[in-house]
């Protein structure tokens, strides 16, 4: 896993093999970062890196200058590989969460500028993920939601969807 731009650009963390997290691909992520930069600007923003995994997008908001991240994930073994990095690191503009996702977005009373999240792309109830963000009323004004998602996922029809991005088997749904 390696961070594209930014003041941590060119860092590596080895992902351990074991992992059963799909992390989304460099070339996706750069694309995304990329397409970023016409909704928003990441520079103190306060965002949210749901179903974190790698922890790959959470680095790379940190690395574009979020003011606060905080990164959601279930998995003990992902939540600690997440926590490892950001103590190497030492930014104090991380929390990590350990939990599901699901729970803590019921619990949550905070708004973000940037609203991530990259679920298993089988799970089940993918679709409700848009409503359950985007009702909780947890984006500020201007902000995005993105969803990563396969191809078997189209999400065109939603009231608050603006945009759609693929690149290969990766799909990105933006909402506002």
């Amino acid at each position: 896993m390696r961070v594209i731009t930014g003041k941590y650009k060119g860092r590596h963390f080895d992902v351990p093999r074991t992992f059963k997290a799909r992390p989304t691909t460099d070339f996706a992520k750069e694309s995304l970062f990329n397409v970023l930069t016409g909704y928003l600007d990441l520079d103190g923003a306060r965002a949210l890196d749901l179903f974190a995994g790698t922890g790959s997008i959470t680095l790379e908001l940190l690395s574009r200058g979020c003011s606060r991240v905080v990164s959601v994930e279930k998995d003990p073994l992902h939540y600690r590989f997440i926590t490892s990095f950001l103590e190497k690191l030492g930014d104090q503009a991380a929390l990590p969460v350990r939990g599901d996702v699901f729970k803590f977005l019921t619990t949550l009373h905070e708004q973000f500028d940037f609203i991530f999240a990259d679920p298993p792309y089988t799970l089940p109830n993918i679709a409700d993920l848009p409503d359950l963000v985007l009702d909780r009323d947890l984006l500020l004004p201007d902000g995005l939601f993105v969803l990563e998602h396969g191809k078997a996922n189209n999400f065109e029809q939603h009231p608050r969807f603006v945009d759609h991005r693929s690149y290969g088997s990766v799909n990105f749904s933006f909402f506002q």
